[in-house]
């Protein structure tokens, strides 16, 4: 059909004439209920004006009437974009969670708009995140049901990650970034924006990475890497492949096969992103080598020892954007149209509380008596080692000495676990489940003996990996597992065992961010009530000189993220306070102001 016409003679002239008339447009009613006025056909008026001189290539006008509304705005082909709905992953029961309503949002909430990035240039992608409808109304369509209501904060975490070709999703652990991420790829995929995807992960999470697609994009379905070379050389080549999920061990091996594949990946998404902090490490090469054209990282520490971690982490999504040597305030501005971080206290103010208490505790005699030797012998010979004295030394006697703090090594009497004992015999008294973490596994083992009647379970580095989720099963379902023993190492990272509500730090870690990640493995959504938090001090002992700088480094946070001040130097333990915990000397000279 046309609405204008012209001859020969009018074309050569540069006049267009053009003739209004009424078009019977077909038209498509949403069942949000949007545009009723859509029932009638529209009357468009077409005018006609002058052009002189040569044809521009792009005109410009203005609209002097109300603006249309508009439902979505679309530059793609639609049959470009991914049916995943003919795709789905059978998952039995996992399925049955899902919700067969729609979302409904609160009306005192303001709609989420997706707002293109600062760093957005081309005309054509501001507008086509700025046309489209609310977050809120793209999730109610048929075709993305959600099995739970997300959060108002989770809502402004998929705007957030939607339009960034680069971007770091720094919430505190138990704010449900792993929903955030599902449900921002899975918008992307329906979108038709993405259509290969890799997620990289630590190895036990890959199963929980699994079991979260399950419950908030079944449809999606997983190439997830295993096996021998040769079959994981056939699944990186899969060319159905949607959405591959690996762990970071494996990409370190099969980096060459990323390396030389011949289509980039849409999106590569690294969950637990701290594990690239170290630049010069071989797990951060072979995950920068991988061609991609989005990059996006998860994580709830993004500094941990020092800003070098969060320059590592954007050495992958933005290479070269930050650098150690800049000031606090210059690094958050260069940071804030790339981070997004929450905290549960500003955002969940319905979360129940977290209370932290040190439990201060004696150690026995025998206990003291082995300390103070090995105290002493260690002292002097550090001392007579003079310049050759290194870190290593001080670690070896740190180590020892923090052992002696949970078990005599001699008639293994525990202070901290005869206070444990006590505790947990009042938790399961009430039916109560609780969580004690440690440093060392032979500590945990050495637990496990006298926590037997506790139905206590371990999980740490000696279970092997594929009966750990039994072990955490048993635990959540089990009603007379009421402990479980974790080492920092194993449980701090991605798990979810909101049915503890009791948290022990039988000994303290060097950093207050890994202690942080373990305790919000009880305290996040879907707490039961209240967590109580005891971190055990053994008295005039290195573990409170140890707590002393501990506390100080989580300056580190503020001085990044408040964009205020200069970034803290004594962040990490340096050699200075390493020796200083023993008030001695280091190689470089005396040390002032020794704990």
């Amino acid at each position: 059909m046309s609405v204008s016409q012209h001859s020969e003679s009018e074309s050569n002239s540069g006049r267009i004439s053009t003739t209004p008339i009424d078009l019977a447009m077909p038209v498509t009613l949403f069942s949000s209920g949007w545009q009723t006025a859509l029932h009638r056909s529209p009357k468009i008026d077409v005018k006609s004006c002058p052009i002189e001189g040569p044809f521009p290539g792009v005109i410009s006008f203005e609209l002097r009437d109300k603006l249309p509304a508009v439902h979505r705005f679309v530059f793609a082909d639609e049959q470009g974009t991914l049916d995943l709905a003919l795709s789905p992953r059978g998952h039995g029961s996992k399925n049955s969670r899902r919700s067969t309503g729609r979302m409904e949002r609160n009306k005192n909430q303001p709609a989420t708009r997706i707002k293109p990035p600062a760093h957005t240039v081309k005309l054509e992608e501001r507008l086509w995140y700025l046309l489209q409808p609310s977050l809120e109304e793209l999730l109610t369509e048929a075709s993305l049901q959600l099995p739970f209501d997300p959060f108002p904060y989770q809502i402004a975490g998929i705007a957030f990650l939607f339009p960034r070709y680069a971007a770091v999703l720094a919430d505190e652990m138990g704010l449900g970034k792993t929903m955030q991420a599902i449900t921002s790829v899975r918008l992307l995929l329906h979108a038709g924006q993405i259509r290969r995807v890799l997620l990289i992960c630590p190895k036990p999470l890959v199963t929980n990475w699994q079991r979260e697609f399950s419950v908030w994009a079944p449809e999606i379905p997983l190439n997830v890497i295993s096996g021998n070379a040769e079959q994981r050389a056939w699944k990186w080549n899969r060319p159905d492949a949607i959405l591959t999920l690996a762990n970071y061990e494996l990409i370190q091996r099969d980096h060459r096969l990323l390396r030389e594949t011949n289509r980039p990946y849409d999106l590569v998404l690294l969950d637990e992103a701290q594990r690239i902090k170290n630049r010069k490490g071989a797990t951060a090469s072979a995950v920068r080598a991988i061609p991609r054209l989005r990059s996006w990282a998860l994580t709830g520490t993004p500094v941990e020892n020092s800003v070098e971690d969060l320059v590592g982490i954007f050495e992958f999504v933005a290479p070269g954007q930050l650098d150690e040597q800049m000031r606090a305030s210059q690094m958050a501005k260069r940071v804030s149209d790339y981070v997004l971080r929450r905290t549960k206290d500003k955002v969940l103010t319905d979360l129940p509380p977290k209370l932290v208490r040190n439990a201060v505790i004696d150690l026995t005699p025998a206990q003291r008596e082995s300390y103070r030797l090995v105290e002493e012998e260690g002292t002097v010979r550090l001392s007579r080692l003079g310049s050759q004295a290194s870190v290593t030394h001080v670690f070896e006697l740190i180590l020892r000495l923090k052992q002696i703090c949970n078990f005599d090594p001699v008639t293994d009497e525990s202070a901290k676990a005869d206070h444990l004992l006590a505790k947990l015999e009042e938790i399961a008294a009430s039916g109560k489940k609780a969580i004690v973490f440690s440093q060392y596994v032979a500590s945990l083992e050495r637990l496990a003996l006298r926590l037997r009647s506790f139905g206590s379970v371990q999980y740490h580095g000696k279970i092997r990996p594929r009966i750990r989720e039994q072990v955490l099963q048993q635990f959540r379902e089990d009603p007379h597992t009421h402990v479980i023993l974790m080492s920092y190492g194993a449980g701090s990272v991605g798990l979810n065992l909101q049915v503890a509500e009791y948290v022990f730090l039988f000994d303290r870690w060097w950093n207050p961010a890994i202690e942080d990640q373990a305790i919000n493995r009880a305290h996040r959504i879907g707490a039961a009530g209240p967590v109580t938090v005891t971190r055990f001090l053994a008295q005039a002992t290195i573990e409170e000189r140890i707590d002393e700088i501990l506390e100080q480094k989580r300056e580190i946070f503020e001085a990044i993220f408040s964009s205020q001040g200069s970034i803290p130097q004594n962040m990490g333990f340096s050699q200075k306070e390493i020796f200083g915990l023993f008030n001695l000397h280091s190689p470089q000279g005396p040390i002032s102001g020794a704990a």
